[in-house]
């Protein structure tokens, strides 16, 4: 016959690591247009999708255009550097 002990376990705290996101900014150099373009081209987004984007960076002063890890955000923060458009990455609200 077997005993069955109630164990306690110790309380844990989760810690849930919120996504990471990247923000692209308004700028007065690139034109809507280009800005377009990069999103589809390097986010593979459709021209909607891109335009929406565009549009929010260009009215709000900014969009945010991904979400991921830490390292995925830096990689297209990078990205967008190399498009010459002014982007930043945060931590999620």
């Amino acid at each position: 016959m077997s005993s069955q002990l109630d164990v306690a376990r110790p309380e844990t705290e989760v810690v849930v690591d919120r996504p990471w996101i990247t923000l692209v900014w308004n700028d007065p150099i690139n034109l809507m247009s280009y800005v377009t373009y990069v999103f589809m081209e390097y986010f593979k987004y459709d021209r909607a999708k891109a335009e929406l984007l565009m549009l929010d960076v260009h009215e709000k002063g900014r969009a945010v255009v991904s979400n991921g890890t830490r390292e995925e955000m830096e990689r297209d923060v990078a990205a967008m550097h190399g498009y010459g458009l002014w982007a930043t990455l945060k931590k999620d609200d």
